[in-house]
């Protein structure tokens, strides 16, 4: 069994689901996973992960998804709505959104979604079609917790005209950008490596903004900002069985553990239902920047 340590900040809500991720992906991947974190020195917190077999469980899940690449289904009755026309664009600026516009485009004009048998929601629409991750002769993986009908909190940040398929393929062409070019850095601390991106699903706080904020509109400058696309990546893989608990309105909770726990025990723990273990407590408060949910840092509840 190998184990990996990577760095996280526990403040950062998207980090933590995407420690969840981690756990999810490796049980998928190499099997016998199982996580943890260790805030045994306060300046050096890292979630553990352990799986089978002798490879570095973190590399093995970011090799996978470097090799992936994205695609919608949906159920026999569904048919993409005829696209729309827009206006022509400023090429010198070719970001994370336009990639993202740009696979919108060819999903609806030359590529169906796949039809299943089974679908989590009850009404299939266009932007919020989920995706599975299709890696080759690895296993292909279903992200659908944005249109679960399983009566869990959806817990859906992004909005507008971006649709999961476009943003799931923005992020993969990023990762495998960073992978190519620092892939030990980005094995030893993966949420550390940054790159500028124009639209994701919102979990990276590092990445979230409103124009009240910033004091202008990045969108209508054309400017990007420094955020992890493997934390957005990993996040709603985090979330396939697992969500924060909805404390109020825009306000969530969410928790981590000390114990090394498979992901049945680590699913509870992230909400903070498990009960039976050393956790720290966190709440995040989701702002709005349009239709959009924006993702904060959290606040630590106190442990007394």
């Amino acid at each position: 069994m190998a184990e990996s340590r990577i760095p996280v900040d526990l403040f950062n809500p998207g980090q933590v689901f995407a420690c969840m991720g981690f756990l999810e992906a490796a049980e998928v991947l190499l099997g016998e996973a199982e996580g943890g974190f260790d805030w045994s020195e306060p300046a050096n917190v890292r979630f553990v992960l352990r799986a089978a077999d002798e490879a570095d469980p973190v590399a093995e899940v970011l090799g996978f998804l470097a090799s992936a690449t994205a695609k919608r289904f949906a159920p026999n009755s569904y048919r993409d709505p005829p696209p729309k026309k827009k206006e022509e664009k400023d090429k010198r600026v070719q970001g994370a959104r336009d990639v993202e516009e740009e696979l919108d485009d060819k999903a609806s004009n030359k590529e169906p979604p796949e039809i299943s048998e089974t679908f989590p929601s009850g009404k299939p629409d266009r932007m919020t079609l989920p995706i599975r991750l299709d890696g080759g002769s690895q296993s292909m993986i279903e992200l659908t917790h944005w249109a679960d009908g399983s009566g869990l909190d959806p817990f859906k940040l992004y909005a507008g005209n971006r649709s999961a398929f476009g943003i799931a393929g923005a992020m993969l062409t990023l990762l495998r950008h960073l992978h190519a070019a620092k892939r030990e850095q980005l094995v030893v601390s993966p949420f550390d490596v940054l790159m500028p991106m124009g639209g994701s699903f919102n979990f990276d706080p590092r990445g979230a903004w409103t124009a009240l904020d910033a004091g202008y509109s990045l969108n209508d400058q054309k400017h990007q900002v420094d955020a992890s696309p493997v934390v957005e990546l990993l996040a709603p893989w985090g979330l396939s069985h697992a969500r924060p608990k909805e404390i109020g309105l825009r306000f969530y909770a969410y928790a981590a553990w000390s114990k090394m726990l498979t992901p049945t025990l680590a699913r509870p723990a992230l909400a903070d239902e498990l009960g039976i273990i050393e956790q720290r407590r966190f709440r995040v408060k989701l702002g709005l920047s349009g239709k959009n949910k924006v993702m904060a840092f959290a606040t630590e509840d106190d442990p007394t």
